[in-house]
């Protein structure tokens, strides 16, 4: 092969070619900057506006996804692709997947009536898909959430929007349920004054609600007590802990009996 040829090779197919690679490289880094700029301008847009956190995280991914899409787009038409076929190829690996991955697309769908039905929000502690956590993001196919040990879980959006919601945030108040097992000799009317004084004192116990200190039930070691106080959603846990630390002090004040089983025998001679 003559050097002509190959210099007339090289200027009429890779020079043109390596001119557009390197086009397209810059179109790639310059797009992906300006689309970061564009991002972040949504961003602080709807900070201003005071957008629920939820939708403005999801509408941060979606804008740029589609964005990143639209860059690719440019940068096939710079590379002399067709567009048209582009979108062509688009439209009929859309369909595939869409196929091959129903249940992707099913996450997807769900995660829009997630948003816009709004049964829970970043920073809500719920139980959703067999998970109970605090919820750190709403993706597009997958909610995010931090479990009480500090695992971090994703869930997919349509097992979420399937099956039942637990949100522990809605309501203002939540009641902690516990019980105090107490002997036969302890007077249950004593017991439940005692319990009742100690939980005034107890820091994030509401009185309105007003605590519940009840009979719940008897067994063979004597009378079992409903102990259910009230708090704010976020006190649940120290409320439940300084209940339980509150039960064993009244026994301990009160000289309660340690509750022993008890059992009554017949002759049946």
């Amino acid at each position: 092969m003559s050097t002509e040829v190959i210099t007339q090779f090289v200027n009429t197919y890779l020079m043109p070619l390596g001119w557009k690679l390197i086009g397209a490289i810059v179109v790639w880094i310059v797009g992906g900057w300006i689309i970061s700029l564009l991002v972040k301008a949504l961003d602080k847009a709807m900070q201003r506006r005071k957008f629920d956190q939820t939708l403005a995280k999801y509408a941060h991914g979606g804008a740029n996804i589609a964005l990143r899409i639209l860059l690719v787009i440019v940068i096939f038409s710079l590379l002399g692709i067709e567009t048209t076929s582009f979108a062509a190829l688009i439209a009929a690996a859309g369909v595939a997947i869409g196929a091959a991955w129903a249940g992707l697309l099913a996450h997807f769908a769900a995660g829009v009536f997630l948003i816009f039905l709004h049964p829970f929000k970043v920073g809500d502690a719920v139980t959703v898909g067999g998970v109970t956590g605090v919820v750190r993001e709403i993706g597009l196919f997958s909610t995010t959430l931090d479990t009480s040990d500090n695992i971090r879980v994703y869930v997919g959006n349509n097992t979420i929007f399937s099956g039942n919601i637990q949100n522990f945030s809605t309501n203002p108040n939540r009641r902690v349920d516990l019980t105090a097992q107490i002997a036969h000799e302890t007077s249950p009317a004593d017991a439940i004054r005692r319990i009742k004084k100690k939980l005034d004192s107890i820091p994030n116990v509401l009185v309105d609600p007003a605590p519940v200190v009840e009979i719940l039930t008897f067994n063979e070691y004597g009378t079992v007590l409903a102990v259910r106080p009230f708090c704010a959603p976020d006190h649940y846990w120290q409320v439940y802990f300084d209940v339980n630390k509150a039960i064993v002090e009244v026994g301990a004040e009160g000289k309660f009996k340690v509750p022993a089983r008890r059992m009554t025998t017949r002759n049946m001679r």
